[in-house]
């Protein structure tokens, strides 16, 4: 055998250090050597954990199918060497040395309290990385006196007793642990000859048995988009090595297998000592928990030194950081326990190029730019291209009619659908007449505050044919200033809200990076594409642009046909207050601002999706369908309407109620939850039922009893049947829901509680596009054409939408189990989809409000139903 001069210097002053021991009463390898399997095994975790039992066999099963092992096929050793068991009084302590001993061979031996081991292996470093691994076993450790393993290199050690105590719970009587690589292109001062200096001890007074085994790896370098198949387990963990490529600057590390064992992958820089037990994986690098899916992605500028990584791969002695729970196992055999071994499938590849990336950012910029440039031509090219006509564009014959009716609606005699007749010539109801439609000699500014006016309330409210003229009766100006306060109260939450939530996410990210533990987000790792170390998902976040740039869009278009309404009322004054539905833009500038909003909550939640902070992702779902709801119901009920301030505390007490449906889904929550589900059912059906001319006092039951013998005994029909058909299919809706909660509790309240809000927000417009039409009313070209488009729209991001992709719900490696790859350009994927469809589906939704009355605008106010 040829050795270099450094390493027989070593072995002569070895041999002569040891010369007492050799050729003495020697214990040879191969006399200890039986079939009968090592044992794995160890403790109950507690008395409610059952214990089981396998067998270990020989030592070279032990190598999987995917490592190469240098040098001829494992043996017991056939290396004759010799060691007196028992210490002296001038050497207490007998040091058994192997100078010479050989890879590929089992060496199998006694150690106590004064004999111990050392095993010294030399061999020279080629071109290719080598990777040593050592295999010790023993039947007879335990815990009291274990055996000590010591490995000795040039740059580290590595060091760890027999039984090995995985997690305080767990303890295994084989291990093979894979020695710092030795890696001469990735460290300079690395000289090709090596030597490793093994030591077995043990403090025992009795004699404890071991195998050990050692053997070089030659396939310890992952080829760049090559697969490679191997196993591990809780006590053989496995480490290989990967050089990024040349002109290759990221990589995606995807890691798959079929059995649902937990387990962890980490990247670690190249250096020693190398973390590779569950105890310490956490220690350097980043890493992942996983069942059956792992995707990791690599880039070479967090490595700028070495060019590559350690990619390690731990089994878990059990599956509840994957599952949240302990799986029970069946008893087999007191204290023994299975060695969990899972097969494990790598691939690195590389991911999109820098063209690829931009190329995606720019495309969704552009394609929503596209919608500025349509609403351009359609609102300003095509002005007036389905659009209802101006006071200026009506013939002589219709102005000829508008005079005459202007005329008699400021005699007060005839207003809206009050018959002349019934109080012509009745003194108080010409005072109380007296300030309609602008010849008003009630005080506007004051009218909720006038001793009259609640008497003057119940006589047009409770109407059985209410027309919009009988609740259009308050000045234009108080009724927009009331509106204004919507979209300022929106702002103002806007702000204090956003502000500690930027900063919160912006903590998470850096907690991320530093910490290295990439559990603590639920991204979709097949489809997360980085920017630089600031976003570790950039695509999920910037995929919400839709919605501030369409939510910037309708307010541009808010303000355009504001700024038309408030023209017309300069030119025509009198009349134009007299035609159409009330133009209050308030709501429509809240729900555009609502919608931005959307956009970027959405955004600060998916730089770290989690359970912690979900509710950024839905806070302003709620208020959008509020406001929805609010500003559909303030078409034609422009003086009855909540004030902003009570409204957003609502919307407060709504997100209120959906993050601790989250946090405390309890049984006792479901029952709350659906008895105050069906109170405030009730509370707002006879509010809108009987147009707010209704209070809570001691007669309240009084007056139900009368309500039920008017309606329901002495009519056939109820007194205001529209709302009653809205109000009945609304409580059935809204009463299923409460049961069905109350009953099943759906996992995902979120979601289940932002269900409810968007069934009654569709019920509500499908019942005003069906009364729009009943009232012989018709839709314009171009409503009928946005309704198509977000009918598709809608359809299509709710097909993405249940695409579940992760879910904060389960635990992370869960979660991972529905990671999928991109869909479109390479860069997003269901959920971006989701994003782009859902924003151009709200911005239709919104545009279907603010245009579906447009052909009322030459109709009298008093020829305007109100349903």
């Amino acid at each position: 055998m040829n050795w270099a001069p450094q390493a027989l210097l070593s072995r002569i002053l070895l041999l002569l250090l040891t010369s007492s021991c050799l050729h003495r009463d020697c214990v040879s390898g191969e006399d200890n050597v039986t079939d009968q399997p090592l044992q794995v095994s160890g403790p109950t975790r507690s008395s409610q954990y059952l214990n089981y039992e396998t067998s270990t066999n020989r030592i070279d099963e032990e190598l999987d199918f995917s490592d190469t092992v240098s040098g001829r096929q494992l043996s017991v050793a056939d290396v004759p060497y010799s060691c007196d068991l028992h210490g002296t009084e001038d050497e207490p302590v007998k040091t058994c040395v192997v100078p010479n001993a050989t890879f590929s061979y089992t060496y199998t031996g006694v150690v106590n309290a004064s004999v111990q081991y050392l095993f010294v292996f030399n061999y020279e470093e080629g071109d290719k990385v080598t990777a040593t691994r050592m295999r010790l076993s023993s039947r007879h450790a335990d815990k009291v006196f274990p055996i000590m393993f010591v490995a000795r290199q040039q740059e580290g050690i590595l060091s760890y007793q027999l039984p090995l105590g995985i997690a305080d719970s767990y303890s295994y009587w084989s291990v093979s642990r894979t020695l710092c690589p030795v890696d001469k292109n990735h460290r300079a001062h690395m000289k090709k000859e090596q030597l490793i200096y093994v030591t077995i001890s043990s403090m025992s007074h009795e004699d404890r048995d071991f195998r050990l085994t050692a053997y070089k790896i030659d396939n310890f370098e992952v080829e760049h988009d090559v697969p490679k198949t191997f196993n591990v387990s809780v006590a053989r963990p496995k480490y290989y090595m990967y050089s990024f490529p040349e002109g290759v600057d990221h990589v995606v590390l995807r890691v798959t297998s079929e059995s649902k064992m937990c387990m962890t992958v980490s990247i670690q820089k190249i250096k020693c000592p190398v973390f590779d037990l569950d105890t310490n994986v956490e220690f350097e690098g980043k890493y992942q928990t996983m069942s059956t899916h792992s995707t990791m992605l690599l880039k070479r500028e967090d490595y700028p030194d070495l060019n590559g990584v350690y990619i390690v791969f731990i089994t878990k002695p059990d599956d509840e950081d994957c599952t949240g729970y302990l799986r029970a196992t069946t008893l087999t055999h007191s204290n023994t326990t299975v060695e969990r071994m899972k097969t494990v499938n790598i691939i690195v590849s590389e991911t999109i190029t820098n063209a690829q990336y931009w190329r995606a950012t720019t495309a969704a910029f552009g394609f929503f730019l596209v919608f500025y440039v349509l609403a351009f031509i359609l609102f300003c090219v095509c002005h007036g291209w389905g659009l209802p006509k101006s006071f200026s564009e009506m013939s002589q014959e219709d102005l000829g009619h508008e005079e005459q009716f202007l005329n008699r609606t400021a005699h007060p005699k005839s207003y809206g659908a009050v018959p002349d007749n019934d109080f012509e010539y009745d003194p108080s109801y010409q005072r109380q007449m007296s300030g309609v439609s602008g010849v008003s000699a009630i005080d506007e500014e004051a009218i909720d505050f006038l001793p009259d006016v609640e008497h003057e309330k119940d006589v047009f409210r409770t109407k059985t044919a209410l027309y919009v003229s009988d609740l259009a009766r308050k000045k234009r100006t108080k009724l927009a200033k009331i509106y204004k306060t919507f979209y300022w109260n929106l702002l103002t939450v806007a702000i204090f809200y956003g502000l500690p939530v930027v900063q919160l996410v912006i903590t998470y990210q850096k907690v991320l990076y530093e910490s290295g533990n990439e559990d603590l987000c639920y991204y979709n790792f097949d489809c997360a594409h980085p920017l630089k170390n600031y976003l570790s998902a950039f695509n999920n976040v910037y995929s919400n642009i839709g919605y501030i740039m369409l939510g910037f869009l309708f307010i541009l278009l808010v303000r355009w046909r504001d700024v038309q309404a408030k023209k017309t009322l300069a030119e025509h004054g009198e009349l134009s207050e007299r035609y159409g539905i009330p133009q209050h833009f308030g709501l429509f500038y809240a729900m555009g601002l609502a919608l931005i909003m959307e956009g970027f909550m959405s955004a600060c939640y998916h730089v770290c999706p989690s359970y912690q902070n979900f509710q950024f992702d839905t806070s302003f779902m709620y208020i959008i369908a509020c406001l929805i709801m609010l500003k559909i119901y303030q078409c034609r009920h422009p003086d009855i309407n909540a004030k902003a301030h009570i409204a957003f505390f609502s919307m407060a007490l709504i997100i209120f109620i959906a993050v601790i449906g989250v946090v405390y889904g309890s049984n006792i929550f479901w029952v709350f939850y659906a008895l105050i589900h069906m109170l405030v059912t009730l509370i707002l059906t006879a509010q809108i039922y009987f147009m707010g001319r209704w209070s809570i006092d001691r007669y309240l039951f009084k007056r139900i009893f009368l309500v039920i013998i008017t309606d329901f005994r002495q009519c056939s029909r109820p007194v205001y049947p529209n709302r009653f058909c809205l109000l009945l299919v609304g409580n059935i809706v809204n009463w299923g829901f409460a049961i069905y909660g109350a009953v099943a509790q759906p996992q995902n309240f979120a979601s289940f509680f932002l269900a409810i809000f968007i069934g009654n927000l569709l019920l509500y417009i499908i019942f005003y596009l069906i009364m729009k039409l009943w009232s012989r009313e018709h839709l314009s070209w171009l409503v009928v054409v946005v309704i198509l488009i977000s009918m598709v729209t809608w359809s299509g991001s709710l097909y993405f939408f249940f695409q579940r992709l992760s879910n904060w719900q389960t635990s992370p490696a869960g979660s991972r189990e529905g990671n999928r790859m991109c869909i479109f350009l390479s860069f997003y994927d269901s959920h971006d989809i989701w994003h782009f469809l859902s924003a151009m589906s709200m911005f239709f939704s919104f545009l279907i409000i603010l245009l579906l009355d447009d052909d009322l605008a030459q109709t009298r106010r008093d020829k305007i139903p109100v349903f």
